[in-house]
């Protein structure tokens, strides 16, 4: 295996790096046949948004062209991050978002070729590291395999993120419920060690 190399990127690098992020996005989410483009450009737009947000962080993981990215920034004071949260978002959580105490982890993803070698964990605890939050928070898209149910996991994560965040000590607060039932997450939190 090739040595990987982490780094952290401006905001500057990391818009002048889009493309390449992007690529590392296709090919780590790999989805229908067909749907690349429509994929990357997704990805990209999103991307250009959150790169403008406020406390955006960056780091990615190299071995001679990225293989993994790490991102994420504040969620706004507002409090409009939870306006999908199914039933009632406590109350300390609403009070670290409106003092502005709380950082969404946006993004993580690795290459295939470089996954269950620790990148991921390696780039989420230097993304991590010097934040000056009291919240960490992510929303994980829910895949399961065709036609399994929740119960019939036996209470295993259902994807790779999933895996991830539990296995890092996150805890799960509850459900994202957009418009569309098919975009429904999860939402995980972690109170950063002090």
């Amino acid at each position: 295996m090739t040595e990987v190399y982490l780094r952290r990127l401006s905001r500057w690098q990391a818009e002048q790096q889009r493309a390449a992020v992007a690529d590392v996005h296709v090919t780590a989410y790999r989805g229908e046949a067909g749907a690349e483009y429509r994929d990357r450009q997704g990805f990209l737009d999103r991307f250009e948004q959150h790169v403008q947000r406020l406390g955006f962080d960056m780091m990615v993981a190299d071995a001679g062209g990225l293989v993994g990215c790490a991102y994420g920034f504040r969620v706004e004071r507002t409090g409009e991050w939870w306006s999908d949260f199914r039933g009632e978002l406590p109350t300390d959580i609403e009070e670290l978002t409106a003092s502005g105490r709380t950082f969404l982890l946006a993004e993580l993803m690795v290459l295939p070729a470089h996954r269950r070698n620790g990148v991921a964990t390696l780039m989420g605890e230097r993304l991590l590291a010097r934040l000056d939050t009291d919240l960490v928070v992510a929303a994980v898209d829910l895949e399961r395999p065709e036609g399994e149910e929740d119960g019939d996991r036996g209470g295993r994560p259902a994807n790779a993120a999933q895996a991830t965040v539990r296995a890092w000590g996150w805890s799960k607060l509850g459900l994202l419920a957009p418009h569309s039932p098919s975009a429904v997450r999860e939402v995980w939190i972690r109170r950063p060690l002090r």
